[in-house]
């Protein structure tokens, strides 16, 4: 008997001495979180998408408490409204920034850019682009295969199967970003939405020289500079023998899509122009 209960003393005695260390060790290394951080991820649409640069929602979170501002800090998917919230939230201030859609650099269409070739494998983008150049002339164009579209958690783009290119739907896109890092050949990017939803870019990514442009694609820029010339506002330029549209420049004056002889420059959401009479001519 008295060995029994011994053993019960003994046993308790462990117990104590082991909730003790226990106590004195979980103060002595405790962490502190502030919670602040769980009122932030409250407020986050919770897409954990990465767009934002993060590795989820709750890492933003912690970001934006840790931040002593907010500048550079977005999430796409909640775009400005969601950041006044958790401006409110943690007393900051933040800049209202304009909302972004992803556009596909490429109009490289079966029509436009002839396949010479079929590809026969794993059907997937990454793949194929560390195979070989591509089913046409074009080395820079898309490759159709849809990396983009299952990378995207909002359903906002998909490969047109006629066309075999992708297309956005802009209503649903929250430009997390994903199709623009799913993409092996860089074609698409993120633009400012524009007033009305209004853009304007050149919808081509090849560096080669004009000529091998023009045999490998109709619509492809060939850097003949008419439209760098014609931009009375400095928002274009011209590097690797490819024209670029910068969005915080442009003034949608769309006069160098009228000079384009290729075409090569895309006008969205824009009225149809009117076409001039010849009374009207004559009146000017």
């Amino acid at each position: 008997m008295n060995l029994i209960l011994v053993s019960i003393l003994t046993l308790v005695v462990v117990g104590a001495l082991a909730a003790v260390i226990l106590f004195f060790v979980s103060k002595k290394f405790h962490v502190f979180e502030d919670p602040r951080i769980d009122e932030v991820e409250a407020a986050l649409p919770a897409a954990n998408c990465g767009g934002c640069g993060f590795p989820g929602c709750r890492n933003f979170a912690n970001a934006c408490v840790k931040a002593d501002t907010l500048d550079g800090l977005l999430c796409p998917v909640g775009g400005t409204p969601t950041m006044e919230k958790v401006a409110e939230i943690l007393g900051k201030t933040v800049v209202a920034a304009a909302p972004t859609v992803a556009v596909v650099r490429c109009s490289g269409t079966c029509d436009n850019r002839p396949r010479k070739n079929k590809y026969d494998g794993v059907n997937h983008c990454f793949i194929a682009h560390n195979l070989y150049s591509g089913e046409t002339g074009c080395s820079w164009g898309c490759l159709g295969l849809g990396d983009c579209e299952l990378s995207c958690q909002f359903d906002a783009i998909h490969v047109n199967p006629v066309t075999m290119i992708p297309e956005v739907d802009e209503d649903k896109c929250t430009s997390c970003g994903a199709c623009v890092k799913a993409c092996p050949k860089m074609l698409i990017e993120l633009r400012k939405k524009g007033p009305k939803s209004r853009r304007i870019y050149v919808s081509c990514r090849s560096q080669d020289k004009g000529p091998i442009t023009k045999k490998a694609c109709e619509v492809g820029c060939i850097g003949c500079s008419k439209c760098f010339k014609v931009c009375p506002h400095d928002a274009i330029t011209i590097e690797n023998n490819l024209a670029f549209i910068h969005d915080d420049k442009c003034k949608l004056c769309r006069k160098c899509v009228e000079v384009c002889p290729t075409n090569s420059i895309i006008e969205l959401n824009f009225p149809p122009r009117k076409v001039k009479t010849e009374e009207t001519a004559v009146e000017a």
